[in-house]
C-alpha cells in the first residue's frame, strides 16, 4: 500500500495554504490577543467546502467517498490550517471530526437532512459533548442523565471542554448521557442532538485557556432541558460505542494538526537560524543549533508519514479495501501519540532556537508553544494511547 499523496492532493494543499496565508496568518496574533472567535473566516472555510470533504454531495459536500481519498484531503486541509493557526485548525477538525461526523455516520435521514445542509456549508457549527467534570478518558462514568418524559427527553447534567459550543453559530450539541441500565446493571449511554435554544441548555462563559485562544471552547449546562424523542442520535444505548468510532478518526485529524505545528516550528527555526547573527555569523553555523532544526525536519517526516499512513488506510477501509478496524485502531493511536508529542517537543525546541526572543508574544513560536500542549490530551490522552496500542499487541493492560 502506498502513502504517497497523489497530484490532486498535492493541488489541494497548495490551494488551502494559499486560503490559510491569506485569511488566516495575517491576523491569527490579534485573534490569539483578543481570544478573538472569528466567525466569518470559519465560514470562509466553509464555502472553500472545507467542512464538507467527507459528506455526501445530497447534503451539500463533495461527496468523496474512500476511494477519492476525502478523509486524507480532510487532513491535509487541518494540517495547512495548523500550520498558521491551531486554534483555526481545531475549529475545522472539530467542526467535521465532532460536529459533522456523528450526525452522518449514526443520524437518521431526517436528522441529517435538518442539520448536515448547514453544518456541511459553514454556516452553522455542532459540537460533541462527552467529557464531564468526573468523566474525561473514564467517558463510561458519564453522569449526565436524560429521561424519556411524554415523547421527549428531558435532560440534566454539565459537560466540559467542549469545542465550537456556544459561536454565535453554533446550530446543536450531540450529547451523551444515561438513559437508563443495561440488563447487566451497567449505565446505558446514549447520544441525543440538543438545538443550541433550547430552553435549560446553557453553554458557559468561555475557558480562559492557555492555547487555542482563538478557538470556541465552553462548559454546558443542561437544567430540565427537553428536546424530542426523535433527537436520539443512531440506536438506544449506542451512544459509547459512536464516540468510540467518532474518536478514532479524530486521532488522525489531531496528528494532522500536530503535523502543522511542527511544520510551522521547522520553517521559523531554519529562517530564524539563518538570518540571526551571533560570533561573526548565522546561529544556524554552530552545531549546537543545526543538529536541533535537523532533529525538527526527522519529527516532521516520521509523524507526517505516520498520520498519512492511517489517513489512507481510513480511506481505504471505507472504499472497502481489506482493512480491518483494528488495524486502523491501531494506526490512528501510533499516529497519534508521536505527532502530538513531536509537536510538543518541537515547539520547546524552536523556542529555544529562538532564545530570548522564543519568549516574546511578538513572535509565533510562543503561540504555538501554548498551543501544542493540549494535542497530547484532546481526544484521548498520549497515556490512552499507549493503552490502546498496548492492548493492540495483545497485551491485557488496564
Amino acid at each position: 500500500m502506498s502513502f504517497e499523496l497523489s497530484a490532486e492532493h498535492e493541488q489541494f494543499r497548495r490551494t488551502v495554504r494559499d486560503f490559510a496565508e491569506k485569511e488566516i496568518a495575517p491576523h491569527a496574533a490579534q485573534w490569539d490577543r483578543d481570544h478573538h472567535f472569528p466567525t466569518d473566516v470559519v465560514q470562509k472555510m466553509g464555502e472553500l467546502g472545507l467542512m464538507g470533504l467527507t459528506a455526501p454531495e445530497e447534503y451539500g459536500g463533495a461527496g468523496m467517498a474512500g476511494e477519492d481519498g476525502g478523509f486524507t484531503s480532510l487532513c491535509l486541509a487541518i494540517e495547512e490550517i495548523g500550520r498558521v493557526d491551531q486554534s483555526m485548525g481545531i475549529t475545522l477538525e472539530a467542526a467535521v471530526g465532532l460536529g459533522i461526523n456523528p450526525i452522518l455516520t449514526f443520524g437518521s435521514e431526517e436528522q441529517k437532512q435538518q442539520w448536515l445542509p448547514d453544518l456541511v456549508a459553514g454556516r452553522t457549527l455542532s459540537g460533541f459533548g462527552l467529557t464531564e467534570p468526573g468523566a474525561g478518558s473514564d467517558a463510561g462514568a458519564t453522569r449526565t442523565r436524560a429521561v424519556l418524559d411524554g415523547g421527549e427527553w428531558v435532560i440534566n447534567g454539565a459537560k466540559q471542554f467542549i469545542t465550537n459550543s456556544g459561536s454565535d453559530i453554533t446550530s446543536c450539541v450531540t450529547v451523551t448521557a444515561r438513559t437508563g441500565e443495561t440488563e447487566a446493571g451497567r449505565p446505558e449511554i446514549s447520544a441525543i442532538i440538543v438545538p443550541s435554544d433550547t430552553p435549560g441548555f446553557t453553554a458557559e462563559k468561555a475557558y480562559d485557556k492557555l492555547g487555542w485562544h482563538a478557538s470556541d471552547t465552553h462548559p454546558l449546562s443542561f437544567d430540565d432541558c427537553r428536546v424530542p424523542e426523535a433527537n436520539l442520535l443512531g440506536d438506544r444505548g449506542r451512544g459509547y460505542a459512536q464516540f468510540l468510532a467518532t474518536l478514532d478518526d479524530g486521532r488522525v485529524a489531531i496528528a494532522a494538526l500536530a503535523v502543522g505545528c511542527i511544520q510551522a516550528c521547522l520553517d521559523a527555526s531554519v529562517g530564524y537560524a539563518g538570518d540571526r547573527q551571533t560570533f561573526g555569523g548565522p546561529i544556524g553555523r554552530k552545531q549546537g543549533v543545526a543538529f536541533q532544526v535537523a532533529d525538527l525536519q526527522v519529527m516532521l517526516d516520521a509523524a507526517r508519514l505516520l498520520t498519512y499512513r492511517a489517513a489512507a488506510l481510513k480511506d481505504a477501509m471505507d472504499a472497502g479495501h481489506k482493512v480491518s478496524t483494528q488495524q486502523f485502531k491501531q494506526a490512528a493511536a501510533v499516529a497519534k501519540l508521536h505527532a502530538t508529542e513531536s509537536a510538543v517537543t518541537a515547539t520547546r525546541i524552536a523556542t529555544q532556537v529562538f532564545g530570548g526572543y522564543g519568549f516574546m508574544e511578538e513572535y509565533p513560536v510562543v503561540r504555538f508553544y501554548r498551543d501544542a500542549k493540549v494535542l497530547e490530551i484532546g481526544e484521548g490522552t498520549s497515556e490512552v494511547q499507549r493503552m490502546l496500542i498496548a492492548r493492540g499487541l495483545g497485551l491485557p493492560v488496564e
